[in-house]
């Protein structure tokens, strides 16, 4: 079974080491229990015995460290994408809290081990061994993730040191990190920022918590994360303090997200499994009506559509860290699907749980469910950094080389390999988007012969020839509404294609993926809806978009096969009291 079952997690891991992780962090949690997790949750405390748990199995030390800083006898140290995604999934399944807490540490890490200064890497590696955790300093109040714009400042001093003065904000971790990677420019000496965009003044450096010029202001957040707005005054830096400078450190902070946002989709991927769940075990034993609620004709549409959409994110989601961990100078691929699983499964998180709502009605608010946490915790992924339309706009940078200039590639196996993913740490210049090239998506949609997945590749034909025949006037390019429902539509091409890839590798059966493109040809013809009535679409373009509205096709037996599949899960995963 491709989802998450804590009660029989049978999974295959190429080292025991990796294996004792995953199963000592759902022991931690299941041995919690339930009530013991609300509680916390209610009362926003502290998670400390779980950092302590961390630190006393040294997880994040054996997740995060590369291998190249691992202590001699730490063989199955190493930074893993694949297995780092096992252990996002679980994280999240028991709480978004607990994955935050592991993913800004991720972040904060990103530009220490991409930076050249040796002697803080070590340190990053000895306090990682120690049970620190991390954080990374680059949004700001007023300019958020506008890294251009950033107001943190580096003030050359006469002896070759350096003052900090500015405040971060949104910063997790950053009342307890000893290592707060922190984003900002070098100015002249009288504190004045050049106001270039040369990249040449910006810099990353490290500040530490406990520092008396480290002042934390205070918790944005009323949750058991502590989300810091940070002020470093008159703080003083070290050269050996000091990251990057330059384009090096403008491309450690692009890079640090790539690795680190993608894991919001593990996020929402894990929250939604738990609720599912709870969901089908509430549903098939309550009764309205004389009739259990789970023999509701629209109660079986709706559970059919979150698996199914769960499914999908999964293997999405799962395919894209293959072509992370295969990526290379020559092969970046993996710049488009990345920020696909921050901005997609996200959103594809928030159907499954409106779903799941839908069907389990007030049950969703009762505060002893896992369900309320779920209802909560699955709207801010998709929101975190402006994820959904800054990273659209990214993705529509791709489209024209993804449908009319294909290379050749070898194909990407399955990635679960134990192996150093040392590319992500050196990916190069953050730059150059528009010229990477992919392989044909007709390869993936050829490889099947589906009554729904033939229907999407009709649309996708019209939508490739809209783009061509039709494409974006100069005013539309810079109406970002327009765009957003273009890259809508775009996305879900993408998103089809590697869950087909993905169905072969994890032995989806037909009916299952089928029924996948069932709602990926009705979520297409609602974008091309939603195209055609844009105040700016042209004549034309409202043609192409009334073609793109297409039916799926209708198989009672198919449909029945997968509510069995659905169904099966009832009963099967419930957390511990």
């Amino acid at each position: 079974m491709i989802l998450l079952n804590p009660k029989k997690h049978i999974r295959e891991y190429p080292d025991e080491r990796s294996r004792e992780i995953m199963l000592k962090t759902i022991e931690f949690f299941e041995n919690r229990g339930k009530i013991k997790l609300k509680e916390m949750d209610h009362n926003r405390v502290w998670y400390s015995d779980f950092l302590e748990f961390v630190k006393k199995e040294k997880i994040f030390s054996t997740l995060l460290t590369p291998s190249d800083y691992a202590d001699e006898g730490d063989k199955d140290t190493r930074w893993d994408t694949w297995r780092n995604c096992e252990f996002n999934e679980i994280l999240s399944f028991y709480g978004l809290c607990y994955w935050y807490t592991w993913q800004v540490s991720i972040l904060g890490l990103g530009p220490v081990w991409m930076s050249k200064n040796e002697g803080l890497k070590k340190k990053a590696a000895r306090l990682l061994k120690e049970g620190a955790v991390f954080a990374f300093g680059l949004s700001e109040r007023e300019h958020g993730a506008d890294i251009y714009s950033t107001e943190m400042k580096l003030i050359p001093q006469a002896d070759g040191t350096y003052k900090a003065d500015g405040e971060k904000y949104y910063i997790g971790n950053a009342n307890v990190a000893p290592m707060v990677s922190t984003f900002g420019k070098i100015t002249d000496a009288e504190g004045r920022i050049s106001g270039t965009r040369d990249k040449s003044d910006y810099v990353f450096f490290v500040a530490n918590y406990s520092n008396k010029n480290y002042d934390c202001v205070k918790n944005v957040c009323n949750s058991q994360n502590y989300v810091a707005n940070y002020a470093l005054r008159d703080y003083s830096i070290t050269e050996a303090d000091v990251l990057s400078k330059g384009v090096d450190a403008w491309d450690a902070a692009l890079n640090t997200v790539n690795i680190g946002k993608f894991n919001l989709g593990w996020a929402s991927i894990g929250i939604c499994t738990h609720a599912f769940y709870e969901a089908i075990n509430h549903a098939s034993k309550r009764r309205l009506y004389n009739t259990y609620v789970t023999d509701f004709p629209h109660v079986k549409q709706f559970f059919v559509d979150a698996y199914c959409r769960l499914v999908a994110m999964k293997l999405f989601a799962l395919r894209s860290a293959d072509y992370m961990r295969s990526a290379s100078p020559e092969d970046r691929r993996y710049l488009l699907y990345n920020p696909m699983v921050k901005m997609k499964v996200t959103t594809q998180g928030e159907e499954v749980i409106n779903l799941l709502w839908d069907i389990i009605s007030a049950k969703g608010f009762e505060k002893d469910t896992y369900f309320e946490m779920a209802t909560r915790d699955i709207r801010a992924l998709p929101k975190l950094e402006g994820t959904v339309h800054v990273n659209m706009a990214l993705i529509i940078k791709f489209l024209p080389k993804y449908f009319f200039e294909h290379g050749e590639f070898l194909e990407v196996p399955k990635r679960n390999d134990a192996t150093n993913d040392d590319f992500l740490f050196n990916q190069g210049p953050a730059k150059g988007l528009g010229d990477i090239q992919f392989h044909d998506y007709n390869i993936a949609y050829d490889s099947v012969d589906l009554p729904n997945v033939n229907i999407f590749k009709e649309q996708i034909e019209l939508f490739k020839e809209l783009c061509f025949k039709t494409p974006p006037s100069p005013e539309q390019t810079k109406d970002i509404d327009f765009l957003l429902t273009l890259g809508e539509l775009f996305t879900l091409i993408v998103y089809g294609q590697l869950i087909i890839e993905n169905a072969k590798i994890y032995n989806i059966e037909d009916d299952a993926l089928d029924q996948i493109f069932d709602f990926i040809v009705r979520d297409f013809s609602k974008f091309a809806l939603q195209l055609y009535s844009k105040p700016s679409s042209t004549n034309k373009q409202m043609e192409y978009c009334m073609k793109m509205i297409k039916k799926p096709v209708v198989d009672e037996e198919r449909f029945k096969r997968v509510l069995k599949q659905v169904y099966a899960l009832k009963d099967l995963y419930e957390m511990n009291p």
